[in-house]
């Protein structure tokens, strides 16, 4: 009796392995099709649309990007603190001062102008002109940051990197890995822009079930809390699968964290359950 459960149990062990190494192996197909597509270039013009729609209200901190807006009390200390390990005192105000970072995606600027307030040299690019029009005006605005303005460029990261490559001590990409077509390029081209020993940051939904579910169905298509076509649930990347495009670019993954919001306090938090979003941190060996 014993024996035949023990051989029913390793025939469903053995068929539920095969069925996971099946949907890894279909996903690594399904990114490398989309990447073979768009193999010269990250730009969904699509979805840039999409955000370039919204923005009149992206510096309104409780419209369509207020989950971005609040989302910065998160990872602005992910980033500093990844960065500075420790402040001298004369450099409290400004841990980030002559750290140079490339905001990848950066829309309107709610990120770059959060980190030039903590003294960092800020190069913010997009793939919408209208985005970066809204990010140059609104530079002028915060007196706290007259003396470090951020510089906004309308281009794409593979065609910044070709002039700026080995540039940059940090590159950000807060919510924009799962908005880009080739993200084996996009990966590639963001990690060119680092110095050896700089530092990479990533902020993505993962893509799993759950995160269609939240992400997609209940706050895109039913809460209305980001702007609707915002998502599309193939481009969700897997923390195994971004730690792999990083890995193959010389890079060595530091830490990845989960990510959760929770609506009731309208705040963000971290937590070892990775299955709706992550945040992933490494590092450029050379």
């Amino acid at each position: 009796m014993s024996r035949t459960f023990g051989d029913r149990t390793m025939h469903v062990y053995s068929q539920a392995s095969k069925n996971s190494q099946r949907n890894l192996l279909c996903s690594s197909r399904s990114i490398q099709r989309n990447n073979e597509r768009h193999s010269h270039s990250t730009i969904d013009t699509v979805e840039v649309e999409v955000f370039s729609k919204h923005m009149s209200d992206w510096w309104n901190p409780d419209g369509k990007l207020a989950l971005l807006h609040g989302f910065n009390a998160l990872r602005v200390p992910l980033i500093r603190d990844g960065l500075v390990q420790c402040a001298t005192e004369e450099r409290k105000l400004q841990p980030l001062k002559n750290i140079k970072i490339l905001d990848v995606g950066c829309g309107g600027g709610i990120l770059s102008e959060a980190l030039a307030r903590l003294g960092a040299t800020i190069t913010g690019i997009d793939a919408s002109e209208d985005l970066i029009k809204i990010a140059d005006e609104h530079k002028n605005i915060d007196p706290k940051i007259a003396k470090c303005k951020p510089t906004y460029i309308h281009t794409t990261v593979e065609d910044h990197v070709n002039k700026f490559a080995c540039c940059y001590n940090c590159v950000v990409a807060s919510e924009v890995i799962e908005h880009v077509n080739n993200q084996d390029l996009f990966v590639k081209s963001c990690v060119r822009a680092l110095v050896p020993g700089g530092k990479i940051f990533f902020t993505t939904p993962n893509r799993t079930r759950l995160s269609q579910l939240v992400v997609i169905l209940l706050a895109e298509r039913m809460l209305k809390m980001v702007p609707d076509g915002a998502h599309e649930y193939e481009k969700f990347v897997t923390p195994t699968e971004l730690s792999f495009m990083l890995e193959k670019n010389n890079c060595h993954v530091e830490s990845t964290y989960g990510i959760q919001y929770n609506p009731l306090t309208k705040k963000w938090s971290f937590s070892t359950y990775q299955h709706l979003m992550y945040a992933m941190q490494a590092q450029k060996l050379s």
